[in-house]
């Protein structure tokens, strides 16, 4: 049974950070290209990064370039986001997901597997 789960979300002040971890479990993880992306209230999903087989490292959305950091363990089958100097804007509920492809989906609709998500809210 595939599982993805995410851990670390919560409240942090604008400027701060967060790391967002997910295991997985269920698939071969070092195959499987993987990603975080994310949906706001009244928002369609965005893409924020991603991390191919096929690629020497991630992508990310021009909205957290600089500023988030995704990585992966494939020996511990995780992936991980840090983000740092949040923004208001970057509230949402952030999700992991994996494709079975060494390349990154075209669009977020296309993820194999997605976990139930993590909220992040940036608000003083």
């Amino acid at each position: 049974q595939v599982q993805l789960v995410e851990s670390g979300g919560g409240l942090v002040q604008p400027g701060g950070s967060l790391r967002l971890s997910c295991a997985a479990s269920g698939f071969a993880f070092p195959y499987y290209t993987i990603g975080w992306f994310r949906q706001a209230p009244g928002k369609e999903r965005e893409g924020v990064s991603c991390f191919s087989t096929s690629a020497g490292g991630p992508d990310y959305a021009d909205s957290v370039k600089g500023r988030f950091t995704m990585s992966r363990d494939n020996a511990k089958s995780m992936m991980y986001l840090q983000m740092n100097s949040l923004k208001p804007e970057d509230t949402a509920i952030y999700y992991c997901a994996s494709h079975n492809s060494r390349t990154c989906p075209g669009t977020v609709d296309n993820y194999d597997y997605v976990g139930q998500g993590t909220q992040v809210t940036v608000s003083s």
